[in-house]
């Protein structure tokens, strides 16, 4: 996953917590994760503590960075900045080839040219030295 460190990061800062913290930092390196339970094999996103299928302990597991947009929407309204900047802008669900969902932007595309089932792959903007947020764009010819 290419890390874009040109742009400025103007959003709210994320704020990693102990149980995100791994995700977040695996972002800044161009690594995009998900949890695998060793037990049952269960696939989630976002970070949680434990399995949420059987209880157990997770693992991170490393994503192909690869997906289709699942749903989204576009957002027309907001006043408040840094976003109101943006406008418009898609907020989508994006499956990821592993089979988890994550959501976040899609980009780099006319908010019109979004469809669900639309190939997208990640990308992340640096927020600080380490911490990156994953986004999405339309794959070539996507």
């Amino acid at each position: 996953m290419e890390v874009l460190r040109d742009r400025e990061w103007k959003k709210p800062m994320p704020k990693p917590d102990p149980v995100s913290a791994p995700w977040w930092a695996a972002a800044a390196e161009g690594r995009l994760l998900f949890q695998e339970c060793p037990t049952c094999g269960h696939r989630q996103f976002y970070p949680r503590p434990m399995c949420t299928a059987c209880g157990a302990d997770t693992e991170w597991a490393e994503a192909s960075g690869r997906g289709t947009v699942h749903t989204f929407t576009i957002v027309r309204q907001y006043g408040q900045p840094p976003f109101k900047d943006e406008l418009p802008y898609v907020v989508a669900m994006i499956e990821l080839e592993e089979g988890v969902r994550m959501l976040a932007n899609v980009t780099d595309c006319d908010v019109e040219a979004v469809s669900i089932g639309m190939p997208v792959e990640a990308y992340a903007v640096a927020a600080g030295d380490e911490v990156a947020v994953p986004l999405w764009r339309p794959v070539d010819g996507g």
